[in-house]
This record gives structure tokens, sequence and C-alpha cells, in this order.
């Protein structure tokens, strides 16, 4: 079974640089010379490692209520006003107080398909309301909106609308994602399941590229950094994405592993990564097989690492598109996510489809 570790994350806490031009001294008498304006310092300069590189920090987490697409009502807004940041924030939290109230010993068990509780959001009411589900206490999705710069932001990605654009008239359709067909669709086989559902890797991007956090629990990360290779271990679901930094050319097109492959180099303090070669079963809005995804991460304060994407696909998109959020440090250390494939949910899965099946036979057979 799945367990989740519930831990405490710290906000992103941002502050603009500040400037001061030195006062000058031209024209004060030489007996009383002007006192030297404050030295401020300028932008935020990372620690170095013992290899000279931008020490990008250990564990952090990108767990928030800002989704990566906009709510389509907010249409342009690119940043909430801290008064609706405030509420949202509010409702999050009281979200898991109503959730983590004792439940009635009494009450009968949960309806088929879950109950939904509106004094929690539908996935969530989901995921708990079957017998076997999770209950909130379970949950750590993230209770802050995500900041950028100190901004309130409405979404991860900063095109006009906030939303993935359209595909090109010329494109194929969408393609990836888990599989299907037969009778009960995806329940006929373990290999129709998706890769989360199978302990193989997330259920969300987590591990991306690009990496997103998914919404309900464990998105937590340790960075890693050697002289040839930065290796970030994601806690959901124990995966490890190895960043090449002692090689310029990707893998031939027909080998793609999970997570693709990704090849990476400094350019200042931001370590840029550029990944091709996603397989299918890792697609991004239907794109794939001529995905590259550039990554930038840049530590830009002790508490903040900020994230930066772009995602080009000229066979889908008109031109490339971006979005950025910020890490905010993890108040723990990743710990072993208890997920492996074969599960007992997945076998459980399988045995209740067969048995459907069985009785679906039967009910036409008697007829």
């Amino acid at each position: 079974m799945k367990r989740a570790l519930v831990l405490c994350l710290g906000t992103a806490l941002c502050a603009a640089p500040l400037a001061l031009a030195a006062a000058s001294a031209a024209d004060k008498p030489a007996a009383k010379p002007a006192v030297a304006a404050k030295k401020i310092s300028g932008p935020y300069k990372a620690p170095r490692n013992i290899f000279g590189q931008p020490d990008l920090g250990d564990f952090w987490s990108n767990a928030s209520l800002t989704p990566e697409q906009r709510p389509a009502a907010l249409g342009d807004r690119l940043v909430y006003t801290p008064e609706e940041a405030k509420k949202l924030e509010a409702n999050a939290a009281n979200e898991f107080v109503e959730g983590g109230k004792p439940t009635d010993p009494n009450a009968p068990a949960p309806k088929q398909g879950g109950e939904l509780d509106k004094t929690v959001r539908p996935e969530f009411a989901a995921a708990g309301g079957n017998v076997g589900g999770y209950n909130i206490g379970w949950l750590d999705p993230g209770n802050n909106v995500m900041r950028v710069h100190g901004e309130p932001r409405t979404s991860f990605l900063t095109t006009p609308n906030g939303r993935i654009p359209a595909p090109k008239a010329t494109a194929t359709a969408a393609q990836g994602g888990r599989g299907g067909g037969g009778g009960l669709g995806s329940f006929d086989n373990p290999e129709n399941r998706s890769l989360g559902e199978r302990c193989i890797i997330s259920f969300g991007r987590n591990a991306g590229p690009p990496m997103l956090p998914n919404g309900f629990y464990n998105n937590n990360y340790h960075f890693m950094q050697g002289k040839d290779e930065v290796t970030i271990e994601v806690e959901m679901v124990h995966d490890v994405r190895h960043i090449a930094l002692n090689r310029t050319t990707h893998l031939p097109s027909n080998i793609r592993p999970y997570f693709g492959d990704s090849i990476g180099h400094w350019e200042g303090d931001t370590l840029v990564v550029e990944t091709t070669n996603i397989p299918q079963s890792q697609a991004y809005a239907g794109s794939w097989q001529n995905l590259k995804v550039t990554e930038r991460f840049t530590r830009d304060a002790d508490n903040r690492l900020l994230y930066q994407y772009t995602i080009d696909d000229p066979t889908r998109w008109d031109k490339p598109f971006e979005g950025e959020y910020e890490f905010a440090p993890l108040n723990g250390r990743v710990l072993e996510y208890a997920c492996h494939e074969g599960n007992y949910a997945l076998e459980g899965m399988l045995a209740g489809a067969r048995q459907a099946e069985k009785e679906a036979a039967a009910k036409t057979a008697s007829k």
C-alpha cells in the first residue's frame, strides 16, 4: 500500500534586491568628509560546493495550491490579489481542520465512488470516500499559493491565459499516457494501467520534465551535485533523475529512458538542463517524440530555488511556451516511498475486473 509522509513545508519568502547609489562628496569641505552610504549587498550569490558549482541546496518541496494551468475564470490574470491569496490559503487550512475531525464509528460505509464533502476539494473527497481510500490526514498537497519573486501566482504557466496553447492544425492527435482497450478498458491487464498506479514512476509529473507537483502528497526532492552529474531524488515514487554535466550529445532517438535524456551545463549561477528522448508513456499534453524541455534551476535565496521551464515541440505548437515556480525548503528529509510494482492494490483491481467479467457472463448465460 502506498503511504504518505505528511511534512510541514516552509514558505518561499521573497524580497526584492535593493541598490543604493553612493552619495557624492565632491562639494563637501575637506575637514568634514561625507559619510559614505552604507553598502548594501547586490543580488543573491549562491554558496559554492566543493566543485566550485553554485550550491542548489539539499531538500526542497514544490507543493502548492497554484496549478500549472490557470483556472479559465481568471482569464489573463497572472497574479492573485493579496486578499484572494489569503482567502485561498485560509480555505485550504480549513479543509484539514474539517477533514481531520474524528470519524463517527457508527457511520455507515461510504458510498461506492466516494461521497463529495463540500468542505474539501472534490478530488480529495473522491480519494478518501471509498473503503480503503485516503482520508485527508494522509494528504500533503500544499497550503500556500505559489509565490514567484513575491507575487502570488494564479498558474505556473506564463502564457497569456496561463494555459497550454492549442496545438497546430497540422498536429497529430494527442498520444501518450495510460493505455486502454478491451471489454473493461484499461483493467484488462497490468500493462494497461498507468505507470503511477503500477508504482513505476509518479502518478503525476513529479520527476518530469517538466517537474510538477501532483496535487496530493510527497512533492519532495533531494538535490545532489557531483562534478559530472546532478542527481535529483524524487520522493514520489522513489524516482531518480540523472542530469549529465560531462557530455553535450543526446542519446540516439530510439533510446527513450524514463524522464528522457537530460544534459546540463552552468550559465553563471543557473543550471540549464535540456531534455529530449522522452518516452511516449510520459508525453506532455500529447507531445513526446519531438518534445524538448529546457529547465533552469537558480538558487536565488537561502530559502528559495527558482525553477523555470520551456516547452518546445515545433510539430505540435507554433512556438515554445514557458512556466515557472519556486521550490521552498522541505522541513525534513526525503524518506522511502513504500510503493512497488505489483502491490496488492493493483492485484485487487484486476481481480475485481475478472470477477465482474464472470458475473456479466453468468448474467448473459441465464437469459
